[in-house]
């Protein structure tokens, strides 16, 4: 890979982690469109790898809350009399919603790596999710903030975080919907998904960090598009988090409508090829 394709898989995963429209979607067409073999362990390895410059760009954002709730987590850990507080049960939380994801990857990794690297499933996925975000914002109360967050909330939202295992479902996507049918307000569906991101997708990107390296890839092309990442996704985490405050995530539908409607008729017209 050369540094120009890194530089603009950079650029797509910083834009694309946290919107709901499937980074590893629109990295899958980037990288598609930029004659890269898509279905290659190195190139899927390399889409992992990438997002630890997204995460990163969550911890810098959220490092004060990130530092109250792991040490009221690790006092509650090391001394009873601190555990029950909000903060320490949120740490918890977050454990717990990440559980899901970690089992299914690691059970479907083969399926993950082959079959779903295929534009079919990145246009489906980007077309019939588009119908879960509606929905979820249809029945939204909204009526509940991150104080009323429970264990049960974070299962269910961990467990809806699995379709992001699909490429074009989004795992934003899926996380924000999750917590909007659960009645909780956006702005807290969203700090919800930024957390519950940190675990699953570092995890998802050391892991394949070998296969990356050592897949013709190179450090450099892949430090040049996780810095990249990093910068581009921190600016993303703003002004997302200021536009659900006052928008619903149903706008996001008719893009993702359109891309998975472009993608269905270049494939079906054979325009292009599934991988």
């Amino acid at each position: 890979m050369d540094l120009f394709s890194a530089l603009v898989l950079g650029v797509v995963e910083g834009v694309t982690e946290f919107l709901p429209v499937s980074s590893t979607g629109h990295l899958t067409i980037a990288e598609k469109a930029l004659g890269l073999p898509i279905d290659d362990e190195g190139i899927t390895a390399f889409t992992a790898v990438i997002q630890i410059g997204a995460i990163a760009a969550v911890l810098v954002y959220f490092r004060s809350d990130l530092w109250r709730i792991s040490t009221a987590w690790l006092r509650g850990v090391v001394r009873p009399e601190h555990r029950g507080g909000f903060d320490h049960r949120f740490g918890w939380y977050v454990i717990a919603g990440s559980v899901p994801i970690v089992v299914v990857a690691l059970l479907g990794q083969s399926l993950i790596t082959g079959p779903l690297r295929s534009l079919w499933w990145v246009a489906g996925a980007l077309v019939a999710w588009s119908a879960v975000m509606v929905v979820s914002e249809r029945v939204a109360t909204q009526r509940r903030g991150e104080r009323d967050v429970g264990l049960r909330d974070v299962l269910v939202i961990g467990l809806l975080q699995c379709a992001a295992l699909i490429p074009g479902v989004s795992r934003s996507g899926a996380t924000i919907s999750a917590g909007l049918f659960l009645g909780l307000d956006r702005v807290t569906s969203t700090r919800l998904s930024f957390f519950l991101s940190i675990p699953a997708l570092v995890g998802a990107g050391l892991y394949e960090l070998p296969s990356a390296l050592g897949g013709g890839i190179g450090w450099l092309p892949t430090a040049v598009a996780t810095v990249v990442s990093f910068v581009v996704a921190y600016l993303s985490i703003a002004w997302l988090l200021k536009f659900v405050a006052g928008h619903s995530i149903a706008v996001f539908v008719w893009y993702r409508l359109a891309l998975g409607a472009v993608l269905l008729a270049l494939l079906g017209t054979g325009t292009i090829s599934a991988t």
